[in-house]
């Protein structure tokens, strides 16, 4: 086994970088609503592949907006749930459609494919693009189908600090609240993309700012594929996953 994947018990899918949301605390930058997405059967192939040589305790997809394309999401959790991973989770906006009847359906796919927790985005910064009404009938929908449900915002500064961004984000969660839906801790913006293009009056430009979601390079944790088939300096449209993994070093950084 690879010395620097010996801890791997992660696989992260970013199915898609198209979104529908236009936030201006966007680590990634500016979106438009379609685009390039994941090819469902080489992430499917490459799911089988490393839960064959690697204890894999965890999936998320997640994106741009995953739920952009809801068959392929479907299609990589039904993958982990045969692979018998234990958590299989789904970062989303909640607002892929307005037609109530396909929400309701892709809410009753995601069930059906083995989702076991829907992290909703919903905050000051989604809510300015996003309308929220077919967001909290989504919600509903989830309920409905039993998946755990838990609305993760965004914290600009801290969770506890008072700005007007984080003022409008505690009004929109306790909507939600109405509805017995809670929130998570959420995560802190980190200065990158629009957020440091929009939002830089927010941070201090003496202090060096770490991402947390990086894994450290000689001890990875994540595998994690772009939308592309990009994964740790491969790709699996042309090359097959534990190829990529057994080469992988970090001399390519």
């Amino acid at each position: 086994m690879n010395e620097y994947l010996r801890n791997v018990n992660r696989i992260e899918f970013v199915v898609t970088m198209a979104c529908t949301g236009r936030c201006k605390h966007c680590s990634e930058g500016e979106h438009i609503s379609h685009g390039e997405h994941i090819d469902e059967s080489l992430a499917v192939q490459a799911i089988y592949d490393i839960c064959a040589n690697y204890n894999i305790q965890s999936l998320m997809t997640f994106g741009g907006e995953p739920l952009l394309y809801p068959e392929v999401v479907c299609k990589i959790h039904e993958a982990a749930t045969k692979m018998n991973i234990p958590q299989r989770d789904l970062i989303t906006n909640g607002f892929f459609s307005k037609d109530e009847s396909r929400i309701k359906e892709v809410a009753h796919m995601l069930a059906q494919s083995g989702v076991g927790n829907i992290a909703l985005s919903v905050d000051a910064f989604h809510q300015e693009t996003i309308p929220l009404e077919p967001v909290k009938f989504f919600a509903k929908c989830v309920q409905q189908e039993k998946i755990a449900l838990k609305v993760h915002p965004a914290w600009l500064v801290s969770k506890t600090d008072d700005n007007p961004y984080n003022l409008r984000t505690r009004e929109i969660l306790q909507e939600f609240e109405q509805m017995d839906i809670y929130a998570s801790n959420g995560n802190i913006i980190f200065p990158s993309g629009n957020a440091r293009k929009y939002l830089s009056e927010y941070f201090d430009p003496a202090e060096e700012y770490v991402n947390p979601y990086d894994d450290d390079p000689k001890d990875v944790r994540s595998i994690c594929f772009s939308p592309n088939g990009d994964v740790l300096h491969g790709n699996i449209n042309n090359k097959c996953i534990m190829d990529i993994l057994n080469s992988y070093s970090v001399s390519n950084d």
